[in-house]
């Protein structure tokens, strides 16, 4: 007898598997209106900052609130990045964790290109904006500012350009977005930890293990997790380590599988109650406080000449689009991976520029790298010329290959019988896989 030969893989950027196609698309809708929100909030944000109002911006960005005796005495703007920002990473871990288990990262050969992709894609940008603030004689300490992609700002670009893009790109720059938010998370965690209290460590730590158990042993109500997760959150606070963590950490944590009688998972109930507040509240808020820096002539002047500002928009336009594209072609042909043959290595370069919106992740980690610098707020002026350069030139290329798209889009969304269920499914058979 003959050994049967081995199944073949699916091209890469293949057709999704119908569940998930669903999922993907439940992420990405509320990615999308909350990065139309979040770009509305930066917009106001710039235009209030350079208003003659401009005072008013800074009073109530830097007004204090909270506990003192518990070291929560924070400014707004403070709490937007240690607090809400929290919010954000937990439904990043969520969603990490789906991809895990469930997704895109659940085995090595599907995992392998969207991790090398968003590997080099993070290591190109600190590598050109090491290059260039040595060159140059300025800082090392912004490294990490050019290396994260903001999903819900590069979604928004495309609802504004109006691309027909097919679901396994949208697929792949999610998964691109979920491992970026990881490494993000990962160095915030690492390298901006100045200094430690070991005793609140700890208790984080615990709490952190309380939450598992009460994951582990199926044990349900929100009065259980939501004081715990507060407890952790203010302890990963007073321990030196940036809160956000907390955040992540509790995403991870929880369970994306479902029980027998489940129809959805923990994860899932978590991500579909936080993630429109995510989106639409606690991001938007976060750019609202962060993104309002001057945008005059002199201001302008500075991200061009002096070299922590211009590595950063080196490495976020350039970086990204070397990073990206060059990771994702370099490890298709050492996988010896096929590249589905209704796209084109053009559309891959297009996922790759679009990559360089890095907004969200890219402020804050300008916030801890430069904390009240006059270079901050330099290196965040470039991030917003860098992501808007990226969107613009993203815009230019995506859209000279819309037609394809918007053919591909059609064919994916025709149901003739109205089943619910799109014909090419039927046809390739991937309709409960």
């Amino acid at each position: 007898m003959t050994a049967a030969p081995p199944p073949q893989r699916p091209p890469f950027l293949s057709l999704l598997t119908w569940p998930e196609r669903r999922a993907v698309a439940a992420a990405l809708r509320t990615e999308t209106i909350g990065g139309l929100v979040l770009l509305t909030a930066a917009v106001i944000a710039l235009i209030w900052a350079n208003s003659p109002w401009s005072d008013v911006y800074e009073q109530i960005r830097d007004f204090h609130s909270g506990v003192p005796a518990l070291g929560l005495d924070l400014s707004v703007g403070h709490w937007t990045a240690d607090g809400l920002l929290a919010v954000f990473f937990l439904v990043a871990g969520i969603e990490l964790k789906r991809e895990l288990v469930v997704g895109e990262l659940r085995t090595p050969a599907t995992a392998a290109l969207p991790v090398v992709a968003a590997v080099c894609g993070m290591a190109v940008p600190a590598a050109l904006y090491a290059l260039t603030v040595t060159v140059g004689g300025g800082s090392l300490d912004g490294w990490a500012v050019p290396m994260a992609t903001d999903i819900a700002f590069a979604l928004a670009v495309l609802a504004v350009i109006s691309t027909h893009l097919p679901s396994a790109l949208r697929a792949f720059l999610l998964t691109l977005a979920v491992v970026d938010d990881l490494g993000a998370i990962l160095i915030i965690a690492i390298f901006f930890t100045s200094s430690l209290n070991l005793w609140a460590l700890g208790g984080s730590v615990v709490g952190l293990v309380v939450f598992y158990l009460l994951q582990r042993f199926r044990v349900r109500g929100w009065w259980w997790y939501v004081p715990l997760g507060l407890v952790i959150w203010a302890l990963m606070y007073n321990s030196g380590v940036h809160a956000t963590v907390a955040g992540v950490a509790m995403g991870l944590i929880l369970r994306t599988t479902t029980d027998e009688g489940e129809e959805t998972s923990p994860g899932a109930r978590v991500s579909h109650l936080v993630h429109p507040f995510s989106a639409g509240v606690a991001v938007p808020l976060f750019a609202l406080f962060a993104a309002g820096v001057s945008v005059s002539g002199a201001a302008l002047a500075q991200v061009a000449t002096r070299p922590e500002p211009l590595g950063v928009v080196i490495g976020l336009v350039a970086g990204k689009i070397l990073g990206v594209f060059l990771g994702t072609y370099l490890a298709a042909r050492y996988t010896r991976a096929q590249l589905n043959p209704d796209l084109a290595w053009s559309d891959v370069f297009g996922l790759s520029v679009l990559a360089g919106i890095g907004f969200t992740v890219a402020l804050l980690i300008g916030e801890l790298a430069f904390p009240g610098q006059e270079a901050g707020e330099h290196v965040k002026a470039a991030v917003l010329i860098g992501s808007f350069a990226s969107a613009l030139l993203a815009a230019v290329v995506l859209r000279l290959r819309n037609r394809v798209y918007r053919q591909l889009y059609e064919a994916e969304m025709l149901d003739t019988d109205a089943d619910g269920v799109p014909d090419i499914y039927h046809r390739t058979g991937a309709a409960e896989r």
